[in-house]
């Protein structure tokens, strides 16, 4: 990935002049006035690491695996949210940090854990690099110095048990990798975000992530059997046996901590085989509230649709006026989109009762056309929002769930306070949404902010859009984050939704486990 872009492509999305035309119409911005990047205007803080330091790391992890080159450190440096890629537009002094290593064993990440608790050193675990909410911002702490971790070595396939269905993942592993060796021995494991491209396996298991079929083999935290976690006290093997009574379920202190009690560098996960066959269909209803009810009829039923997605009457008409499309078979109201896959015999079983029930809730076929550009174009987002940046469009995304009961009023919560906000400095603002994972009890809430940057400091725009969005949330009784993690952003909110006795229970692990406070401080702990 490139430093100011969240994909490989220095070009991004390709926009057209049509949809060129319209973001600069409706809000007035225009490229010229839209900040550049120049990677030669850009360094990188110095190293606060002695030769005494480097030595010692080397000789933990091996000379090739340390570096302080900036080609190392800076790509470390920072995630991908707008306001990561805002300010490497933005800033000439990046703050990094002060070195790269990359252990190849638990002995080695237990070794080196060991040496940041002596040495006065923090360290932040690095997978794909594609955080959003500053979970890896190289922040020492009360520490001299910063250390990433990189995970690039914990990349195989240990071992796949074609009984059980299981397989042990490195932390390392990239998704499309891991699909690739899953794939060879004819299973797969169906987790895939929008950050799917570039995130890692331990990423997913360190953000409790929840991926775009999570309708059909649910959230990632729910396909984990096991894990194995290095803290500075040694090493934790959290899961025995797919249930248990063994009392608190360690699985669940560790998976979600992203990287404040240790260091995770295996996974295991629940595979499937290769699906045999998908099918696909998307349906329109005629407004939100008519597509929420009959998308909770579909989950609660039990249909089993491995993919259903509502989007609202903004998300639908925006998306269709940027497509080129909105003829009068998809005009108005709320796209619903749905997949499916499997046996031929599951599959049609599934598509058949989904359909039905859709139908019967108000919803109209649109065949499997607008279902399969959805699943063609599913990780184009952010290069798109790369293109529009460059554009002068502040474009970012915030997530939240609820029960069904408060779905409704939820959105237009969060719809209101970020427009308002937004407006009030002068611009007009859309903001799209959609359901994007479902469960029996409720479902998420997906956020998509389009205005135009205003002033010298958009950062500072989507910072206080972001504080009424987030206090919108906790006051209509949502979840601060359904996926996106807690990092440093949602740190803030943590405490009003999880209590005093909560914050206590998480600071009690972190001083047990992470006696001199290493692991990645300034994220995640209240």
């Amino acid at each position: 990935m490139t430093l100011s872009r969240w994909g490989a492509d220095p070009e991004g999305e390709p926009i057209s002049e049509g949809t060129r035309a319209l973001v600069h119409e409706l809000l007035g911005v225009s490229a010229e006035d839209a900040p550049r990047f120049d990677a030669a205007a850009v360094r990188s803080s110095a190293s606060r690491l002695t030769a005494d330091d480097l030595a010692a790391l080397a000789g933990i992890v091996g000379e090739g695996n340390v570096s302080t080159d900036d080609e190392q450190r800076l790509p470390r440096a920072r995630g991908k949210s707008t306001p990561d890629l805002l300010r490497w537009r933005r800033d000439s002094e990046v703050p990094c940090p002060d070195a790269v290593v990359a252990p190849r064993t638990d002995d080695e990440v237990l070794a080196l854990l060991t040496w940041c608790g002596e040495a006065g050193v923090a360290v932040v675990p690095f997978g794909g690099g594609t955080s959003v909410v500053g979970g890896l911002e190289p922040d020492a702490g009360a520490h001299r110095a910063v250390l990433s971790c990189d995970l690039v070595h914990f990349d195989g396939l240990a071992s796949l048990d074609p009984v059980s269905g299981e397989a042990v993942l490195g932390a390392g592993l990239t998704g499309p990798r891991a699909e690739d060796l899953l794939a060879a021995h004819g299973f797969s494991l169906g987790h895939s975000p929008q950050s799917f491209p570039f995130a890692t396996i331990g990423g997913y298991a360190m953000t409790r992530s929840s991926g775009q079929a999570s309708a059909g083999y649910g959230r990632f935290d729910e396909m984990i059997r096991a894990l194995t976690v290095v803290t500075p006290v040694g090493v934790v093997e959290a899961g025995r046996a797919p249930s248990s009574a063994a009392g608190p379920d360690l699985r669940h202190w560790l998976v979600g901590s992203e990287g404040t009690f240790g260091i995770c560098t295996r996974v295991t996960v629940r595979v499937h085989p290769v699906p045999e066959e998908v099918r696909h269909e998307a349906f329109r209803f005629p407004d939100f509230a008519t597509g929420v009810r009959a998308v909770r009829a579909v989950e609660q039923q039990g249909a089993g649709p491995t993919v259903i997605r509502l989007s609202d009457e903004t998300e639908t008409a925006l998306k269709a006026a940027v497509a080129g499309s909105g003829g009068d078979d998809e005009a108005g109201g709320c796209l619903c989109v749905t997949l499916f896959e499997g046996t031929p015999e599951h599959v049609r079983s599934r598509h058949e009762e989904t359909r039905a029930v859709l139908l019967d809730h108000g919803g109209v076929s649109l065949g499997a056309g607008p279902a399969r550009s959805w699943e063609h174009g599913r990780y184009a987002a952010p290069p798109l929002r790369d293109s529009l940046l460059d554009e002068g469009v502040l474009v970012e995304t915030l997530e939240t769930a609820t029960d069904w009961a408060g779905i409704v009023g939820l959105r237009d919560a969060v719809v209101g306070a970020l427009t308002e906000s937004l407006e009030a400095g002068g611009t007009l603002a859309a903001v799209l949404t959609h359901v994007s994972h479902v469960y029996p009890t409720g479902a998420s809430l997906y956020f998509t902010v389009v205005a135009g940057q205003r002033g010298d400091d958009p950062v500072a725009q989507w910072r206080t859009a972001k504080h009424a969005a987030s206090e919108a949330i906790l006051a209509a009784g949502g979840t601060i984050t359904h996926h996106h993690g807690v990092g440093a952003d949602h740190r803030p909110y943590l405490s009003e939704e999880i209590g005093e006795v909560g914050v206590r229970m998480l600071r009690a692990v972190k001083a047990e486990l992470d006696p001199h406070g290493v692991c990645n401080p300034g994220t995640l702990i209240p």
